[in-house]
């Protein structure tokens, strides 16, 4: 019966591959964002600390934004539109801050970006939410990874296009094309399948009694509890290894420039992993898979802290492998224990939290690093067996 409510709900002519190519236009979109504001707002004001609180202030709203925008997705008839209106206001958002750059003061550029960071868990848990509404229960493993190897796709694809839009075209060009790939997903988000004759005979709670409940789900639901838990925390490493990256490359590789390198093999290696995976998916739960991934990431930062270039190298496979499919697995958790009529609301709340921890690592190992860079790596490698360690007392 629910294998026939999914395919009766998705209209005629959408399919996954729509949904992918639109989800990774995106995402790509989203990845190509940061870095094309952070060169525009270096360009236009020429001050690199305006730049990065530009951006700051695009990244720090998803913690607010996401519950919110989870709740009403939720309560929507047809989340598909409303995650188009989302998408297309991220879209006119940054072409928004474009236009304020040099002609407004950063007093008031900076607000703007806060307001346009609180659509951002549109695109990332936002989109994931739907995907039950479009892959059959059957089809649903294979199509969480391949959903996950959108997002490595987009974080290989983002930044490169940046960069190589504003060589050619300048910086101000990138954000253009940044916000042009998100709206080119708009359309295929405004066709997603709407709720099934079922739900729409619940009459939805408040706003406020939603977000309570998406919060008691996601706190009360052990399994749920302690992936989101792990996935957080992995991302909070994360991000102290992106404030090591600069003096990894100046340090191990011979220049600074050469530290985002690390993050494209990371990347290459999460999108294999989890091609093989959409093929293969793994007999283990997918708990299970969440917990190795936080630790091989914690073995992968043991190793970039050696500050040897063999053993760095072997550090960038060993993250990708552990990022790729814990992603895959936790999409996998939350789409299990996430009730249907909270399920997006969960998806974008974890994708709030995990933005968050990643600004809160860069922020806190950013001082460390300039003191002592392998005692910011093995802080956070510690950091990521930590978040293992928990989930694996009960995990199934």
């Amino acid at each position: 019966m629910s294998y026939l409510r999914n395919v009766l709900a998705v209209p005629k002519g959408y399919s996954i591959r729509l949904y992918l190519a639109a989800a990774t236009a995106a995402r790509a979109g989203d990845e190509m964002s940061g870095p094309a504001l952070l060169l525009a707002g270096l360009a236009v004001t020429g001050s690199t600390a305006a730049a990065s609180t530009l951006l700051a202030g695009l990244t720090v709203s998803a913690a607010l934004g996401g519950p919110l925008l989870g709740a009403l997705l939720d309560r929507s008839v047809r989340p598909g539109r409303l995650l188009a209106g989302a998408l297309a206001l991220y879209a006119t958002g940054l072409t928004a801050i474009l236009a304020g750059l040099g002609s407004l003061p950063m007093a008031c550029t900076v607000p703007l970006a806060v307001l346009t960071g609180l659509l951002g868990p549109a695109l990332s848990g936002g989109w994931t939410a739907q995907l039950p509404r479009v892959a059959a229960d059957a089809r649903l493993p294979r199509a969480n990874a391949l959903d996950a190897m959108t997002f490595g796709a987009a974080s290989l694809a983002g930044p490169a296009l940046a960069g190589g839009v504003a060589e050619l075209l300048g910086a101000s060009s990138a954000v253009v094309v940044s916000a042009a790939l998100i709206t080119a997903a708009v359309p295929v988000a405004w066709r997603l399948p709407g709720r099934t004759a079922p739900d729409r005979d619940v009459r939805p709670a408040p706003v406020a009694g939603t977000l309570a409940a998406g919060f008691r789900v996601v706190l009360r639901r052990p399994l749920l509890a302690r992936a989101t838990f792990t996935s957080v925390v992995s991302c909070l490493a994360q991000g102290m290894l992106a404030a090591c990256v600069p003096l990894l490359g100046a340090q191990v590789l011979g220049a600074a420039g050469r530290g985002v390198l690390l993050f494209s093999g990371a990347a290459v290696a999460a999108l294999a992993a989890n091609a093989v995976l959409a093929r293969r998916p793994l007999a283990a739960a997918p708990d299970t898979v969440v917990r190795a991934g936080a630790l091989l990431q914690a073995v992968a930062l043991t190793l970039a802290a050696t500050g040897r270039p063999v053993p760095l190298v072997i550090a960038v496979l060993v993250l990708g492998l552990g990022e790729g499919p814990q992603l895959t697995a936790l999409f996998a958790v939350r789409h299990r224990e996430a009730p249907e009529h909270l399920r997006g609301q969960v998806f974008t709340t974890g994708a709030s939290l995990k933005i968050s921890a990643f600004a809160l690592g860069v922020a806190v190992a950013g001082p460390l690093a300039a003191w002592s860079l392998p005692g910011a790596l093995a802080l956070a490698a510690g950091t990521a067996a930590a978040g293992a360690l928990v989930l694996g007392r009960e995990s199934v």
